[in-house]
């Protein structure tokens, strides 16, 4: 073999290799964001999914329990009004939590959610939900968020959900690099 040859040869897999690290860091640039789809459109992992409207009230009762945590970095108090409900599936339900900034300037912050057990995630619907968009509060502000949601009532007819009697729903705030925050 000649050297004009083998190095065509080698340049070829140059080629190959570096075309497979391209699509692999491509891959994982995306990643979080074909993951978060899948979970939005699945409810894998506890996500919790989005509707419209409720279907209307079933017979049966489940609990929701109500959970609110705050990252370190973010100096807010964040609370549910109420730690838990008893609701019908199917029903709409309107719940709020309240959240204070306690600090002298605005600060910017973003809820992530999730429900547990996971496999409810399918079940639990938000209609609207302060989770959506970001949220800023000015310095000492005092501000009540709504939840408003359902639960699917097929979350009876699953052989996986169908003995459950509680639901936790559980956010945690975290700051929002937008330029209102301390730096």
């Amino acid at each position: 073999m000649n050297a004009a040859v083998a190095q065509n040869r080698h340049g070829k897999t140059l080629l190959v290799l570096l075309s497979i690290l391209a699509a692999m860091i491509a891959l994982v640039a995306i990643s979080p964001t074909l993951y978060r789809a899948f979970c939005e459109a699945t409810g894998f992992g506890g996500t919790t999914l989005r509707a419209d409207k409720a279907p209307g009230a079933v017979a049966g009762e489940v609990g929701v329990r109500f959970d609110a945590n705050i990252h370190p970095g973010l100096p807010w108090r964040f609370e549910p009004e109420q730690q838990t409900v008893r609701i019908q599936p199917g029903a709409q339900t309107k719940i709020f939590y309240k959240a204070q900034n306690l600090s002298a300037r605005a600060w910017t912050g973003q809820a992530v959610y999730n429900v547990s057990p996971d496999q409810v995630g399918k079940y639990f619907k938000k209609i609207q939900c302060f989770c959506f968009t970001e949220q800023t509060l000015k310095a000492g502000e005092k501000v009540d968020m709504p939840v408003v949601f359902f639960v699917d009532p097929k979350i009876k007819q699953d052989p996986d959900t169908k003995d459950i009697d509680e639901i936790t729903l559980s956010y945690t705030f975290y700051p929002v690099e937008t330029g209102t925050a301390a730096r």
